[in-house]
């Protein structure tokens, strides 16, 4: 089959969206470079512009609520509803008709991510989306864009013929993963491959860097890509090596999910706001919160763009007949931001000090699950802490002396760390550690992943520097133990191990060892189990003794179709797969080999 003539990249991001491409066509000599799509949006009602990012918001306008037309794009005149940054504009007037964070609320397990529930505290009478359809919107507006600027003319060129890499956050399980599929799917996407949002980063370094890169480390050197983005905190261990002679990058271990970014420091800083309205006599209620919640990200946003500005407006519309005007302003200064940013989120902490795991109030209201703790060092602290043993080996199989712990290298990403004192905390924190470590250039940190996801696409056809990497977590699966009930106490659960760390996508293993019983033509629930700390486990490994080491994933609730069979337990064994798109299937084979079920990662009703 003839390759794609475009590699696209895109980066489906919590607070932006981007898209990068590398058009192979201008031949195997030339010196190709991911370029940018800048993408056409409604930026003002009636009107339409280009930018580099596409907001990830989502309005949803009441009936009659915008003149007609206002809404209307190039390739559809009747649009009833805005994507992009008139939408994330429209979040600070009616925050109830704006859907945002949809990508942290596809990665919740503790709701029905197919559901229409957002925006999440509307109205009874709104409109509403589910995580998945407005996922699948953004998604669906840069396949639009791209048609309509790229493939006019050239049908062959529409989105849906090429080759696409969409990036994940590393720490996305893998129903996260399959969700993000199903939405890519549902934008008419064919051909896509996953990459973890910290590793498009590294990529796009690469790229950046040219043969030059290869200057910049060596080996024995140890990497840490700190990306903190709109929705999520993730840590990344890239270790550097040497194979016949030549460097080798590999990615040896990766961070826990910590829900906890952007959208975090965005509501603290609308509390300091707050703060400063209430000393004026100003009581702000639950929607005006809602609007300076909004207010804030756009002037962190803007100050965060212009190293020139001292402050940024922050405007809120009033409630009653006493407010002037009907609208309260403020002004978000740099100083406050970096002050409520870098002791709030960036303290100074011990190596050995522990982030807050639990709650201390029985009730809590239902939404995202944020981290209990928005102390990113004290997350960082825990993650080096939990792969110090990865760590350790490194230090003693480089071929030069290191710092404690093995770190020598960090490359920030994620538009957080625009704010210099927010990267100069992290490096200091690391130093105070016993980390003296250099920092990679990262020249545009809300383009990067889009880029690097491109460079990525070249890099499976044979023409960059990959990461060697496979499977971030082992994974495991829940085998009930065979011993006699006993009254109110569930049966142990083992876990099995299907999945070793860094099986590599498109790759499949028989599960050895014994057989096991599986419930056929009766709902059962599967009990899926991942860990990023236990690598050396191998496949066939059971775990008896696993909490604190291995953390359970959503489960699966399904029935296995087996006629004539119907709650009856059959004898299979386990032969387990790692698609190209890197998700798990798990295959349960029949003794005589005449029967198979496939389980998926996934929140699909029925199995395929």
């Amino acid at each position: 089959m003839a390759l794609a003539r475009f590699v696209v990249g895109i980066d489906l991001g919590t607070t932006n969206s981007a898209l990068a491409y590398v058009d192979t066509g201008v031949g195997e000599e030339e010196d190709v470079r991911p370029a940018h799509l800048f993408i056409p949006q409604v930026v003002q009602p009636g009107t339409v512009e280009d930018r580099p990012l596409l907001p990830s918001y989502l309005y949803l306008p009441g009936p009659n609520e915008m003149p007609a037309g206002s809404l209307r794009l190039p390739w559809d005149q009747g649009r009833d509803f805005a994507v992009g940054e008139f939408a994330r504009q429209q979040g600070g007037v009616v925050p109830t008709r704006v859907v945002s964070s949809a990508k942290s609320w596809l990665c919740h397990p503790g709701i029905d991510r197919k559901a229409a529930v957002l925006p999440w505290k509307a109205p009874d009478n709104a409109r509403r989306v589910s995580p998945l359809e407005a996922s699948t919107l953004y998604l669906k507006h840069l396949a639009e864009a791209w048609n309509y600027k790229m493939a006019k003319d050239r049908p062959e060129n529409r989105l849906e013929h090429q080759d696409i890499i969409l990036t994940v956050p590393a720490s996305f399980d893998a129903v996260a993963r399959e969700l993000t599929v199903e939405a890519a799917r549902a934008a008419g996407f064919e051909n896509i491959t996953l990459l973890e949002e910290p590793q498009a980063a590294f990529y796009a370094w690469i790229d950046a860097s040219g043969d030059k890169w290869r200057k910049q480390v060596e080996v024995g050197d140890t990497i840490l890509v700190c990306d903190v983005g709109g929705g999520t905190t993730d840590f990344t261990l890239i270790a550097v090596s040497e194979d016949a002679g030549q460097l080798v990058l590999t990615r040896v271990a990766i961070g826990d999910h910590i829900l906890l970014g952007g959208d975090n420091m965005d509501l603290a800083l609308a509390h300091a706001m707050a703060q400063s309205f209430a000393a004026r006599n100003i009581k702000l209620d639950a929607g005006q919160m809602l609007m300076l919640w909004h207010s804030c990200r756009a002037a962190k946003e803007r100050l965060f763009s212009d190293p020139s500005l001292a402050s940024a407006p922050v405007t809120v519309l009033g409630r009653g007949a006493k407010v002037i005007a009907g609208t309260l302003k403020g002004e978000l200064t740099r100083g406050e931001v970096e002050r409520v940013l870098v002791n709030g989120f960036f303290p100074e902490c011990a190596l050995n000090e522990e982030p807050r795991r639990q709650r201390g109030v029985g009730l809590q209201e239902l939404g995202l699950p944020y981290a209990s703790d928005p102390a990113i060092t004290k997350h960082l602290a825990a993650f080096l802490n939990r792969q110090a043993e990865a760590l350790a080996e490194r230090s003693r199989g480089g071929k030069k002396k290191k710092t404690a712990g093995g770190l020598t290298a960090v490359l920030f990403n994620g538009g957080v760390f625009k704010a210099e004192p927010l990267r100069h905390r992290i490096v200091s924190t690391l130093a105070k550690w016993g980390h003296t470590v250099k920092v990679l250039p990262n020249d545009d940190l809300d383009l990067a992943v889009a880029r690097g996801a491109a460079y990525y696409g070249l890099v499976r056809r044979g023409r960059g520097v990959r990461i060697r990497g496979g499977a971030a977590r082992v994974y495991y699966v829940g085998v009930e133990t065979a011993l006699p009930a006993v009254p109110g106490a569930p049966p142990p659960i083992k876990a099995l191990c299907v999945v070793p760390f860094g099986m590599e996508e498109g790759t499949e293993m028989d599960v050895p060892g014994q057989e096991f019983g599986l419930v056929v033509g009766a709902p059962v629930e599967f009990r899926f189990l991942g860990s990023t700390v236990r690598r050396s486990d191998t496949v066939g490994t059971m775990v008896e003794d696993w909490e604190g080491q291995i953390e359970e994933l959503s489960p699966l609730q399904t029935t296995l179709e087996a006629p004539t069979k119907e709650g009856q337990t059959v004898p299979v064994h386990l032969h387990s797969k790692m698609t190209e798109i890197g998700t798990l299937e798990l295959w349960c084979i029949s003794r005589d080999g005449k029967q198979r079920w496939k389980l998926e990662f996934n929140v699909r009703e029925q199995p395929e």
